[in-house]
């Protein structure tokens, strides 16, 4: 595999409400972003804060409100309760990453990247072949 270039991009944050699980990163000093996001497709509300106001590399925290129960986050929350959901690394080449994963045994959720938020391509990997950690893959276009 060609080298490739990763980076830590975000940790997902679970909240049953973006105003309430805003509240800390407010007061903490984090900056939010300008509008949050709605990914129907994945059925949640998102909302991002960071170190800095830039963008490009710079981690941030990605809250994820459900929009119903029955989505992925609605049931990580049910389950579960509020609270670290994923983390996620940016990558340069998610299909060769996808590849090199599934080639070495890695079980993955995605074998197929999919729309993700803020203009990007995303996949998962299964929690079973990361330590019990989901991890999120995602590629900016």
């Amino acid at each position: 595999m060609e080298e490739l270039t990763i980076h830590l991009d975000h940790i997902g944050i679970a909240t049953y409400s973006l105003e309430e699980g805003s509240t800390f990163w407010r007061l903490l000093g984090l900056f939010e972003s300008e509008e949050d996001e709605l990914n129907e497709e994945q059925g949640v509300s998102i909302r991002f804060f960071s170190t800095s106001p830039e963008e490009g590399f710079t981690p941030r925290l990605e809250l994820l409100e459900p929009t119903s129960k029955d989505t992925p986050i609605g049931k990580f929350l049910d389950k579960k309760g509020a609270g670290i959901q994923q983390i996620c690394f940016r990558v340069s080449d998610l299909v060769s990453m996808l590849k090199h994963l599934k080639a070495n045994g890695v079980r993955l959720i995605d074998e197929e990247p999919r729309k993700g938020a803020g203009n990007t391509l995303i996949a998962f990997v299964h929690p079973h072949s990361t330590g019990g950690v989901l991890v999120e893959l995602s590629q900016h276009l």
